[in-house]
């Protein structure tokens, strides 16, 4: 959500939010179990709500994690959420289940990312798809977004790349919308103004029957085209920011050739 000099209390956020939802504040109201008069004097400053109120409204408008705590902190109150780093000792349970987790997707490629792409881990298949690709690119903190869509990552030898980069392009915008982050925004800024390929069907037009239930990452690797099928999981009810902010991506095969390359890969 893009904010505004304007946008200094918890009253203008919670409406920036419900806009953005496109919730009226009758059906803000009816989901939080009050009144559409009480979330009009919140929104106008005229009502200060309580803290578990902010909360409240906040699990009602689906607001990411980090957000919340600026709208605690707006309407006067301590942040709820920490901010843990994955290398403390307090998060050596779920290193170990991350790595657990990428290790049972192999042959496939899988990797860990935090809110700004950066990846945190990723699995022996994920070298499946690297030969190839720029040094600095590889360099910690390793972005994906920056390892696809450089002309010197991995973007040369994606086949579909109109697609994909639509694809990726649109996942950032989204992701934007949700946060109020100069870095993110500044990385989208940067990849986007990446070389795009011309001509290239859009996303979502490719031949008929192909793929139909998803987007396809067509690419070369190993002197042949693997296709795979992404997904993405997050964490349920994340009660740090860290977590919250961070995605398991894995690239399932698509066909029955992209299998047999990966295993024999192994």
């Amino acid at each position: 959500m893009t904010r505004t000099v304007d946008d200094v209390n918890v009253g203008s956020l919670l409406r920036g939010w419900r806009r953005l939802r496109r919730v009226t504040q009758l059906e803000l109201a009816l989901k939080a179990d009050s009144s559409a008069r009480h979330i009009s004097f919140i929104e106008t400053g005229r009502s200060t709500p309580s803290r578990a109120m902010v909360l409240h409204l906040a699990e009602q408008l689906d607001v990411p994690v980090r957000e919340r705590n600026s709208l605690l902190l707006a309407a006067g109150y301590a942040p709820s959420y920490p901010e843990t780093s994955l290398a403390a000792p307090a998060m050596a349970t779920l290193r170990a289940g991350l790595e657990q987790l990428l290790g049972a997707y192999e042959p496939n490629p899988a990797l860990v990312m935090d809110g700004l792409y950066d990846v945190v881990t990723a699995n022996r298949g994920v070298h499946v798809l690297l030969d190839g690709v720029a040094d600095h690119l590889l360099q910690p903190p390793m972005n994906a977004m920056r390892l696809t869509l450089h002309p010197q990552g991995l973007a040369p030898r994606i086949r579909n790349l109109g697609e994909w980069r639509a694809h990726l392009l649109e996942r950032m915008e989204r992701q934007a919308a949700l946060r109020s982050s100069e870095e993110l925004r500044s990385l989208y800024d940067e990849v986007a103004a990446y070389p795009a390929p011309a001509g290239e069907t859009p996303a979502g037009h490719g031949p008929a029957g192909a793929h139909p239930y998803a987007l396809p990452l067509r690419i070369e690797a190993g002197g042949r085209v693997l296709s795979f099928i992404s997904t993405v999981t997050t964490f349920n009810t994340p009660m740090d920011v860290t977590v919250s902010e961070l995605a398991v991506e894995t690239f399932l095969p698509a066909d029955t050739e992209t299998a047999d390359a990966l295993r024999a890969a192994r």
